[in-house]
């Protein structure tokens, strides 16, 4: 394993960033203050940057030796509105909002590349640094390509990582095709007449209504979707009522649905429909349905992800890299810059001790051990895939 030399010099560096960042969070295109971080180290760096894409993200431009081949590399700046369980020093300053995901360890390695390869330069054509703002369900990847990201920046491929804690520090995992799920968003109502709780009879029960349609919706999966696959629909909220002896005139009802096809997200959502306005009719019901469709999946290209394993393993070696893992029905923003141009999304171990927890958990932070692996891994993709005539450095 090859961590860069240079780069474990400034470790300490980036820890602070990151820190900092951590201590300071803020929610999707609201990172005024993160922004401004990100510009000014970009801009002592050396580097040409541009901010006001997706409202508050910025692009650093870095251009090595001749050469019309260029990358984007992409971190997001986000929060997430969790109350910070933690008690280090660097604890969230902002209550109700913390960095449960680890965006300020992703900004801090970006950082931590562009340093290091603005003082070597050693690759041809340009380097952007993607600085996203609101990856968390508010879709600042789409706002930036809206404003112009790729048509301003062109490049040939485009790079995400995320730390994950499920792989040990030091390794990674990617694979072709489909790397992070869908993400759609149902509410459905459920309108009756109301009653007293002791004469049903005299009403039209939304409850019973609500109650099986939740239960026919699982059939989805079940029974109408294709096993060989995944898709997930899952009933997270249930709303109605307000005393044990009335039977309300409303229920609502919301939920997730992942999957990675377009045809089978198609499919779900119709049978959504199909089950909420028969099952409906069936009690008496009326029903209105709202289906969002959030994220599209993030699909890796099979030729940029190739690049990035050789990056990955020549950092790390074939035995700390994974290739066979399973797709996440997480979901990830990065899928709308895929869909706009080729490229690959990465997950890099940031395991801590063995009572540690997963992303979006209030007790979560980014493992600072991470952070040389990240940002070499960044410097190893750019000289992998954009390399000088020189040696490539270490």
């Amino acid at each position: 394993m090859a961590q860069i030399a240079r780069i474990t010099e400034f470790r300490q560096e980036m820890e602070n960033w990151r820190q900092d960042i951590h201590a300071n969070p803020e929610l999707g295109f609201k990172e005024t203050r993160t922004s401004d971080l990100v510009a000014q180290l970009l801009s002592s760096f050396g580097l040409k940057v541009h901010r006001g894409l997706g409202q508050t993200g910025v692009v650093g431009v870095l251009k090595g030796s001749s050469g019309n081949n260029a990358i984007g590399l992409r971190a997001d700046m986000d929060a997430l509105p969790i109350l910070e369980e933690n008690t280090f020093k660097y604890k969230s300053s902002n209550d109700g909002i913390m960095h449960a995901c680890g965006h300020d360890g992703h900004t801090a390695m970006l950082l931590g590349a562009a340093k290091y390869l603005a003082e070597t330069k050693n690759f041809s054509g340009t380097v952007y640094f993607i600085f996203q703002p609101a990856e968390e369900g508010l879709g600042g990847a789409s706002a930036m390509i809206k404003d112009g990201l790729f048509e301003k920046f062109p490049v040939d491929g485009v790079y995400g990582l995320h730390n994950w804690p499920g792989l040990n520090v030091g390794e990674f995992a990617v694979r072709p095709g489909p790397m992070m799920a869908a993400c759609d968003e149902f509410e459905i109502t459920v309108t009756g007449e109301g009653a007293h709780g002791a004469m049903p009879h005299l009403g039209i029960d939304p409850v019973v209504c609500a109650a099986e349609i939740v239960s026919s919706l699982q059939t989805i999966v079940s029974r109408v979707n294709d096993p060989l696959e995944a898709a997930v629909v899952s009933v997270t909220k249930i709303n109605g009522g307000d005393a044990f002896n009335v039977i309300p005139k409303k229920v609502e009802l919301a939920g997730t649905v992942r999957s990675f096809k377009d045809t089978v997200q198609k499919d779900i959502e119709a049978g959504i429909l199909r089950i909420a306005k028969h099952v409906a009719s069936a009690h008496r019901c009326t029903t209105n349905v709202t289906y969002t469709h959030q994220f599209p999946a993030t699909v890796n290209h099979a030729a940029e992800t190739l690049l990035a394993t050789k990056a990955a393993t020549a950092l790390v070696g074939k035995d700390q890299f994974h290739s066979d893992l399973h797709p996440c029905m997480g979901s990830e923003d990065f899928s709308y810059m895929l869909k706009e141009c080729p490229g690959s999304y990465i997950w890099m171990g940031n395991s801590g001790d063995p009572g540690g927890c997963f992303l979006h958990n209030p007790k979560y932070d980014f493992n600072d051990e991470s952070l040389v692996w990240g940002a070499s891994y960044w410097a190893y993709l750019v000289q992998t895939i954009q390399p000088n005539t020189n040696e490539l450095s270490r």
